[in-house]
């Protein structure tokens, strides 16, 4: 009979989310392969045939992150109403990282320690933006959004108040009083809804040479 195979995908997984808790509880430096052996009843052996070495284990941490993240915003689908769509995109962020706060904070923490150069980072990372690109996109070709202004500055804006809203609870900085759960939704429909009535011209990253390709190119 043969053996069964102990340095399986469920092991990688299990190393992976242990050691996500860990970088997001104490940082990178509290990363040891040994101790992530022993929390995870395996033994050092086990994790070097998986990763390699500490290296290879952030990056295949942040790797894994940027799968999840893709995965989750893939399941809002395009609709009719692209603007709609947007919001929906940015409710899904939150629950990525509400759902998952260590691989949030692998995917939005210091890169320079804990994950790949930039050309080795994988492609999947420009796909967590393009969606949110692709939304406006559809949404100017809709009338939505007015044709001057630049998608991926639209986009960004939306990004951004995503991610600051929840850094602010995954931080443990939501005001007194204040659930960000409890506006979250109408903060991103009052931006969507502010640039819908923006009738000014705005330029930015397309003219940077950093430019998300559209879906269809």
């Amino acid at each position: 009979m043969a053996k069964p195979k102990t340095h399986d995908e469920a092991l990688r997984l299990k190393l992976l989310h242990r050691a996500a808790a860990t970088v997001f509880e104490r940082g990178t430096a509290a990363l040891s392969l040994r101790q992530l052996a022993a929390d995870a009843k395996t033994s050092t052996t086990a994790v070097y045939s998986l990763f390699g070495s500490k290296a290879g284990l952030l990056s295949s941490l942040y790797q894994e992150a940027v799968r999840l993240f893709v995965e989750r915003l893939a399941t809002v689908r395009p609709s009719d109403d692209p603007a709609d769509d947007v919001i929906r995109i940015g409710l899904a962020y939150r629950e990525y990282a509400v759902a998952n706060p260590h691989l949030y904070a692998i995917l939005f923490s210091d890169r320079s320690v804990q994950c790949p150069s930039d050309t080795d980072r994988p492609r999947e990372v420009v796909e967590t933006y393009r969606p949110l690109v692709d939304a406006v996109r559809r949404g100017q070709l809709a009338g939505q959004f007015g044709p001057a202004s630049d998608p991926e500055v639209v986009a960004l804006s939306v990004w951004g108040t995503a991610h600051g809203l929840v850094s602010l609870v995954l931080s443990g900085n939501e005001p007194p009083e204040l659930a960000v759960a409890d506006c979250y939704e109408r903060a991103l429909r009052a931006l969507v809804t502010g640039w819908r009535d923006s009738e000014e011209p705005v330029a930015g990253l397309a003219g940077s040479g950093s430019r998300i390709p559209d879906a269809r190119e």
